[in-house]
């Protein structure tokens, strides 16, 4: 059984391109991200409405080739347990060759035994080979429409 979930591609662009597009999680993953998603000590939170929340910081920024965020704080409405995501770290790690630069995500804690395993590795599939590489390569991702966060939400604590 794997300690982690991992998937990577390859671009025709920079290596400093590629991190900056890292960066720019609402660009990719979400318009409604909350926060600074920059620099080390940084906090933000992601919300799918009545789905999803959580809270990450920023634990690792070594431009142009990785940048890590910790899970402070989750709630998953889908599982039994509801912060199957706390504690967990996600990894970009870029590494630049033969002109091609390669992007390697990895969800430290994201493990087949999880409930959301299946659910969450196929969304990160979507949003890394899909949407932030787009967003590299186009300068246009695929992010989730921005909604509004509802203050009231039981998922944000």
């Amino acid at each position: 059984m794997g300690s982690r979930f991992t998937t990577a591609f390859e671009v025709a662009q920079p290596a400093e391109r590629v991190f900056e597009a890292i960066r720019d999680v609402r660009g990719w993953w979400s318009g409604a991200i909350e926060g600074s998603t920059r620099e080390v000590g940084d906090e933000f939170t992601y919300e799918v409405p009545d789905v999803h929340w959580c809270r990450f910081r920023i634990t690792e920024v070594e431009p142009p080739s990785r940048i890590a965020w910790l899970v402070t704080d989750s709630w998953l409405t889908f599982t039994e347990t509801k912060d199957e995501w706390t504690g967990t770290t996600v990894r970009f790690d870029v590494e630049e060759g033969d002109g091609l630069t390669r992007v390697r995500f990895t969800h430290e804690g994201l493990v087949p035994e999880f409930e959301c395993y299946e659910l969450c590795s196929g969304a990160w599939s979507g949003y890394i080979a899909g949407s932030l590489r787009h967003l590299i390569l186009t300068g246009l991702g695929s992010p989730n429409p921005t909604t509004p966060v509802n203050p009231t939400s039981p998922l944000v604590r």
